[in-house]
């Protein structure tokens, strides 16, 4: 049985409503109808050193409260004053109001506070679960009513009195919302597993780098019978030598261009942008339409690095340029060190040898690096060229793990967005107690 009919009347069993069409065994109602809420719209309260966690709009991100964004606190006598509308309880939904809009999340724990352009929802447990209703607010369809309800012309935002009466979609055995929300929960879980798994590669890549990029461990077959020596970027073999990047490679300066040069088609010009997690990205592109020297051209085996940005942090990422680029030019805020060595000294750029190293060059208040100072780091580098890959052979193994686990990632996420979409509006149901299988 189809979802949709060919001359584009509704499926027989469903309804058309202000949340689309959903099975007739299912109903919409204003959100303050099916909930008890309280909004915390008012005046944050001071905060203090310790005492009850304060949940602001901005730890609450899309399904979770991120506590590491900020963690703030409340005293004890605040927090009474501000909770005697009703104290958050594990399960209940919380909803941003603004800056962020539209972010939601249920509270994961005992005595926490709430911030303003906060709103609380606890759903009436005759009509609705929480763990539906979290999912419900996240989802598309929801979304959208929220976002067309909202006003703003940068910052959006929703009156409480407006997102009150925003409706909700629900199946009216409770028992199928469980299902429902157990299965998103469960793909939820899945998410989550592969998130900490990554984390625990990169952090073990980390640790592999500090190892390997100093000699303190050494791959088998080299170094045997060799001892260590001291020098500026620490103790290292003493079959490698501490050399400066000039002496090795050379840094180019990027492509500087106008405005009118800009076309919606063209050489792709590699930015800041285009660099992620020690990856190239392309979801915001730039091309030019004009005559570019050789010397802002990349090549495979190039280092693009962001060597000028209003962000601090962002001085010194990376990407190597693989052969799908090359091509393309590079602008005027990176540069480009092109090396013999560049697969080994592409992980060094990662490391905390160069990182520290970059971190003295900038100073207290500027925000860029010059080839000059690229010329002068220095690195440890193995006088054996085969030890050398070696070493970036294994670390591109370790990437290439980190990165199938990202992809497995990203393909559970769409499969959610998926399930999101079909079982929150009733288009596939989860047991045939309900309806037939479709």
């Amino acid at each position: 049985m189809e979802l949709t009919m060919d001359n584009g009347q509704l499926k027989k069993g469903y309804k058309q409503t202000e949340v689309g069409e959903i099975p007739e065994g299912w109903e919409t109602l204003p959100i303050n109808r099916c909930t008890n809420y309280v909004d915390y719209r008012g005046k944050t309260p001071r905060k203090t050193k310790d005492g009850v966690v304060l949940v602001t709009a901005k730890n609450i991100r899309f399904g979770f409260i991120d506590y590491s964004i900020s963690e703030e606190f409340v005293s004890e006598k605040e927090y009474q004053t501000i909770m005697r509308r009703g104290y958050p309880l594990k399960g209940d939904v919380l909803i941003t109001t603004e800056a962020p809009l539209g972010n939601v999340a249920e509270v994961d724990k005992e005595n926490v506070a709430l911030a303003q352009r906060v709103i609380k929802y606890r759903a009436n447990a005759d009509l609705l679960r929480n763990d539906y209703l979290k999912y419900y607010l996240m989802s598309d369809v929801f979304q959208q009513i929220l976002g067309d309800h909202s006003s703003g012309s940068t910052a959006k935002g929703i009156k409480g009195s407006i997102l009150h009466q925003l409706p909700v979609g629900f199946p009216k055995e409770t028992s199928e919302q469980r299902l429902i929300a157990t299965a998103l929960s469960d793909i939820d879980d899945l998410i989550s597993s592969l998130d900490k798994l990554i984390t625990k590669k990169r952090a073990i890549k980390i640790a592999t780098m500090q190892q390997l990029l100093t000699g303190k461990k050494r791959l088998p077959g080299f170094g045997e019978g060799k001892g260590y020596k001291q020098t500026e970027v620490g103790e290292i073999p003493e079959d490698w030598d501490n050399v400066p990047l000039g002496d090795v490679g050379c840094s180019l300066i990027g492509l500087t261009y106008s405005p009118r040069d800009v076309k919606d088609y063209g050489v792709l010009v590699l930015r800041s942008s285009n660099v992620q997690n020690g990856k190239l990205a392309f979801e915001d592109n730039v091309f030019v339409e004009m005559n570019l020297p050789d010397r802002v051209m990349v090549r495979e085996g190039d280092i693009l690095i962001c060597v000028r940005n209003g962000s601090r942090q962002l001085i010194g990422k990376c990407a190597l340029i693989n052969k799908h680029v090359v091509g393309s030019a590079f602008g005027a805020f990176m540069s480009l060190y092109r090396s013999k060595y560049s697969q080994y000294i592409f992980y060094q750029f990662q490391s905390n040898i160069i990182q520290r190293q970059i971190n003295e060059v900038m100073g207290a208040t500027i925000n860029q690096l010059t080839n000059k100072d690229l010329s002068v780091f220095k690195i440890a580098l193995p006088r054996n060229e085969s030890e050398q890959s070696a070493i970036a052979s294994v670390l591109s193994d370790m990437d290439a793990d980190i990165t199938a686990l990202e992809a497995r990632r990203a393909k559970t996420k769409a499969i959610k967005q998926g399930m999101m979409q079909e079982l929150l509006t009733g288009k596939t149901r989860i047991i045939d107690k309900y309806c037939k299988e479709i």
